[in-house]
């Protein structure tokens, strides 16, 4: 007993009174997920409907009448479909749901005259309807690929689908069609049209509605995804740029990650005074924040604040990457999610720099080589950089990307000389003893962003790849001698991810499970930049200062983790839609915080 009560009496009230409201979406979600499934089998596999699942399997919406096999197979690939939105608390999903469950339920009473499948499919309905305020989140901004990449998938998934469908009824076969005449089958059957393969009795109609069933499911959905109403993804405006900057002109000394924020593929957050700001990207779900919060750091609660306000509206998993050791310290404390450090990020005091002594051998070598082999450089502000030069080096730097897709989001600009970004530093490398090519004398480039009036911070390193090796060491160099004429005092280099581990794991003493992390980061570095950064930066003699990523739960990190790999360019699921698919360009969407900040300022 507890407080006088019987725990079987407490236990019987917890069962009467149901989930939690805020468990429902993700048990309604496992439901629906474990509905389309037997769906999915009572329609593929004949046997299936005749066993001891059957009484179960009737009471799925869409096993019903004599199109029993290609309704189940629809209605359960939907439900799958809609259990990941469910999850999320999607109100879209919750209106799906909340459509097909009671038809499933009078087309079984029906065509069944199953009060039991009645009853099941409105007792699924019924913590739908009593907890509908725990389904309200907004859409996801969408991106114009989704529609290819529904048919693909939806495509491939019903080809294996089709296959087995037309293997299943071996009895009923007529003599033994090859693999390829199974397939042709397949393909004509999800168009409408017969194929090769002929069955004995009903089976012929099961089989040809069945993958009817599934082409009209792929086209149904391919088309609807394509032509939906726009909820465009958010975009930095011009007005928003422009309060970024006036706060990175007050603070944008504190954060050398702070001018990143001006990319324009960005969405932003202001705190209600409007002192602070968070920029974000949501991709794949998760409201993907870099560095610390913009502006007055007395501020940063108001809006970290509502960054979760818009997480939670649109049922985002919050997460930042890169933040410091202050801004992991205040995101914690405000909203109890967690903290790991991810890296450390190298910073160079100018002040300390210099290329004498035995540490920076090697790079005095190589500096001093290229030199000799004709290579000059020139550090400006890009105010300083004649426009036909601008242009040169840009389409220089897009053409020695290297890469299919520009990397870079939480450490990069995303574009190279804007007249609005003045302030930058570009740092060009030129050999003036060879024949000119297509971009004249131009070998290599450096480009930094402003860290505050003192600072600079790396952005991008591009190279002609028939220039000598060390063109980034001697850019670097050049930049770092030239910094105090312009009055710069501080540059962070590049992002060494997991350099603790790596840094630890080499050195004498080190412990068995340190050494195994070790080396399965040196392992990793065969497709990513781990080791080979941290190795470079460490030329530098730079101070680490250590940067960590915020998140709410362990089992997140995986989600994180991947959708920061697609934000920073390592892997890349956009598909271009055909022209006919393409919908006009329109206006950013705005979040609901900004219009209500806007409404403010304007009051």
């Amino acid at each position: 007993m507890s407080g006088g009560v019987p725990t079987r009496t407490r236990g019987a009230r917890r069962v009467l009174n149901g989930p939690r409201p805020e468990a429902v979406p993700v048990l309604v979600a496992r439901a629906c997920a474990l509905v389309g499934l037997l769906d999915i089998a009572a329609g593929v596999f004949p046997r299936f409907r005749h066993s001891r699942m059957h009484t179960l399997a009737e009471v799925l919406p869409g096993a019903l009448g004599p199109f029993a096999a290609a309704l189940s197979l629809s209605t359960g690939v939907l439900l799958l479909l809609l259990a990941h939105g469910l999850r999320r608390g999607k109100r879209r999903a919750w209106r799906a749901a909340v459509a097909l469950l009671p038809a499933g339920a009078v087309a079984q009473f029906t065509y069944r005259h199953s009060l039991i499948g009645m009853v099941i499919s409105l007792a699924l309905l019924a913590p739908l309807l009593r907890h509908r305020d725990q389904f309200a989140a907004l859409p996801d901004p969408r991106s114009r690929w989704r529609a290819l990449a529904n048919f693909v998938l939806m495509g491939a998934g019903s080809l294996v689908l089709g296959l087995v469908i037309v293997s299943v009824h071996p009895n009923r076969m007529v003599g033994d069609p090859s693999l390829a005449d199974r397939l042709t089958h397949v393909l004509y059957g999800l168009f409408g049209f017969e194929g090769p393969v002929d069955y004995e009795g009903s089976t012929t109609w099961t089989v040809a509605f069945s993958l009817g069933a599934l082409g009209l499911l792929t086209a149904v959905t391919t088309i609807y995804l394509a032509f939906r109403p726009e909820h465009p993804a958010a975009r930095l405006t011009e007005a928003d740029e422009a309060h970024l900057r006036a706060l990175l002109d007050k603070h944008g000394c504190r954060d050398s990650l702070g001018h990143f924020a001006l990319r324009r593929d960005k969405a932003v957050v202001f705190s209600p005074s409007g002192k602070a700001a968070v920029t974000y990207r949501v991709v794949s779900g998760v409201m993907l924040a870099s560095g610390d919060p913009i502006g007055d750091v007395e501020a940063w609660p108001g809006a970290i604040e509502r960054f979760m306000d818009e997480a939670r509206a649109h049922s985002w998993t919050p997460a930042v990457m890169g933040c410091s050791e202050t801004g992991g310290e205040v995101w914690t404390r405000e909203t109890g999610l967690d903290a790991l450090e991810l890296g450390d990020e190298a910073v160079v005091d100018v002040a300390d720099f210099s290329l004498a002594g035995r540490a920076m051998r090697n790079v005095r070598q190589m500096v001093k080589r290229i030199e000799r082999a004709g290579y000059e450089t020139r550090v400006r502000r890009v105010r300083d950089v004649g426009e036909a030069e601008l242009e040169r080096i840009r389409q220089a730097a897009e053409d020695w990307r290297g890469t299919d897709t520009e990397r870079g989001f939480s450490m990069a600009l995303g574009r190279v000389g804007d007249p609005s970004d003045g302030d930058c530093l570009i740092a060009t490398a030129h050999k003036t003893d060879e024949q000119p090519g297509p971009y004249g004398d131009l070998k290599a480039i450096l480009h930094f962003v402003p860290w505050g009036t003192d600072g600079a911070s790396l952005d991008l390193m591009r190279r002609d790849r028939t220039a000598d090796p060390g063109m980034n060491e001697l850019l670097i160099v050049a930049s770092l001698q030239a910094a105090p004429k312009l009055g710069i005092t501080r540059v962070s280099l590049n992002f060494a991810m997991f350099r603790a581990a790596l840094a630890r794991g080499e050195k004498i003493g080190a412990g068995p499970v340190l050494r195994a992390w070790r080396g399965l980061l040196v392992f990793l570095s065969r497709w990513f930049q781990i080791e080979s950064l941290y190795k470079f930066n460490a030329k530098f003699r730079p101070r680490w200062e250590p940067r960590f990523v915020v998140y709410r739960t362990s089992s997140d990190l995986p989600r994180i983790g991947f959708a920061a790999m697609q934000a920073e360019g390592f892997v890349n699921l956009a598909l271009p839609l055909p022209r006919f698919l393409r919908r006009r360009r329109t206006p950013a969407r705005v979040c609901a915080h900004a219009v209500a900040e806007r409404d403010v300022r304007a009051a």
